[in-house]
């Protein structure tokens, strides 16, 4: 992990406001993220979900398309992200019987002046949040944890991976 210390944060100016980066200057580049996270519910709630059997329908397809509704708007939700014109998102919901529960993973791409790993996290963060509000009349103990960015591509910082971070 790098140290905080020797980074600043980007969207204060130098009197410690708020305030958006400005990308003007910046290179458009191709700029990919990918992000993940989990939904742990009951062993009977998984199977629910997985025989397409909840009450509310197709909670799989319907959190992939939540998850894709709010990647598109995260600048509406999260101060000082910029608006971006997405090439892609793509949420993939996956069983992961041993947590019990699923897994949600996100990769937004964008040809443009500043990254996309607020929209892959946004993504997940509603796909996960639909997959409870979906289930939540059979599983009211259902968490959602573990989100976070996987890796990302592009623009001045160049590539990151939770991998090679770890």
């Amino acid at each position: 992990m790098s140290n905080p210390r020797d980074a600043t944060l980007t969207h204060l100016d130098a009197t410690g406001a708020a305030s958006m980066v400005d990308v003007g200057d910046k290179d458009r580049t191709r700029r990919v993220a990918e992000a993940e996270g989990f939904v742990m519910m009951e062993p009977a709630t998984l199977d629910l979900i997985l025989a397409g059997e909840a009450k509310k329908g197709d909670v799989i397809g319907i959190a992939r398309i939540a998850g894709i509704m709010g990647a598109k708007k995260t600048h509406e939700l999260i101060p000082l992200c910029h608006p971006l014109m997405l090439e892609k998102i793509g949420v993939e919901i996956a069983a992961e019987p041993a947590l019990p529960g699923l897994r949600v993973t996100a990769t937004a791409r964008v040809g443009g002046k500043t990254g996309v790993e607020m929209e892959a996290l946004m993504a997940v963060s509603v796909a996960c949040l639909t997959i409870y509000d979906m289930a939540k009349a059979v599983d009211r103990s259902m968490t959602i944890s573990g989100i976070r960015l996987l890796a990302k591509s592009g623009g001045r910082s160049g590539d990151w991976s939770a991998d090679a971070a770890s």
